[in-house]
């Protein structure tokens, strides 16, 4: 369960006990998504770049003005036609309150802005019964001076039907305990017919919704799944993205 341990009861509160050891991030030390040359399996914090901008934070939106240690989960910039998507974990967003979005954030500052969430798309699977099968959603976001967010950080492009384990992916998410992204880069297995899973250290309470990107730019996965992500911080799950995560995106696309 890796939304924000705060929000959580004591099996997520557990986590608070493990120590995460970080390398210090060097230019050779995130391998390529499309098996580049580099370690497989080692997190580090993750470098300011044009791809880390595209992941950021959720926040309450009565934190927007003060968001350090405020980020309960992750989300992803996503193409769309109106420019406008980021997907997470379906139990990031199955709450009430509003919520906001924070591209690239870092140490308290919002680099890219504050994005207001303005609608949240759940699959009936998780709507209805809460299936693990089904931990996936999308936000749309409201624009900002006449632009969607995708215009400011870009996006990767939302994939259903890869095959697990076809390529490398390269997982980037906010773990609560720190203020900036952490990022890992190694081969997903199957856990299931419908789930798939990572072993990547240090990915603990904060990193629901991480996305799980590879070479092409594709999101393939997104942490949550088997027991919302997982209760260990050095392996995390996915939902194998299939019919159902193509309807929601299909569905959330057309929202301007």
């Amino acid at each position: 369960m890796k939304r924000t341990l705060r929000l959580l009861g004591p099996r997520g509160r557990a986590l608070l006990g493990v120590l995460v050891l970080l390398a210090a991030v060097t230019s050779a030390s995130v391998a390529a998504a499309d098996d580049g040359t580099g370690p497989l399996g080692v997190t580090v914090t993750a470098a300011v770049n044009a791809r880390s901008a595209r992941v950021g934070a959720l926040f309450p939106a009565g934190r927007a003005s003060r968001p350090a240690g405020g980020h309960f989960c992750t989300a992803s910039v996503v193409h769309g036609p109106y420019r406008n998507l980021v997907v997470t974990a379906a139990h990031c967003l199955d709450g009430t309150g509003e919520l906001v979005f924070v591209p690239g954030y870092r140490d308290g500052r919002a680099p890219y802005g504050v994005w207001r969430v303005k609608r949240r798309f759940l699959p009936d699977g998780w709507a209805k019964g809460q299936d693990e099968d089904s931990d996936v959603a999308f936000a749309v976001l409201a624009p900002r001076g006449g632009k969607g967010v995708e215009d400011v950080v870009g996006a990767n492009r939302f994939t259903t039907g890869t095959a697990t384990g076809a390529t490398a992916v390269t997982v980037t998410g906010y773990p609560d305990s720190r203020e900036t992204p952490v990022t890992c880069t190694n081969k997903p297995i199957a856990h299931s017919s419908t789930q798939q899973r990572i072993q990547c250290p240090g990915f603990s309470g904060g990193t629901s919704g991480s996305p799980w990107v590879n070479g092409d730019g594709q999101v393939v996965g997104v942490l949550g799944g088997h027991e919302e992500g997982g209760t260990s911080p050095d392996v995390s799950y996915s939902v194998v993205l299939g019919a159902e995560a193509a309807e929601l995106y299909r569905d959330a696309a057309r929202d301007p």
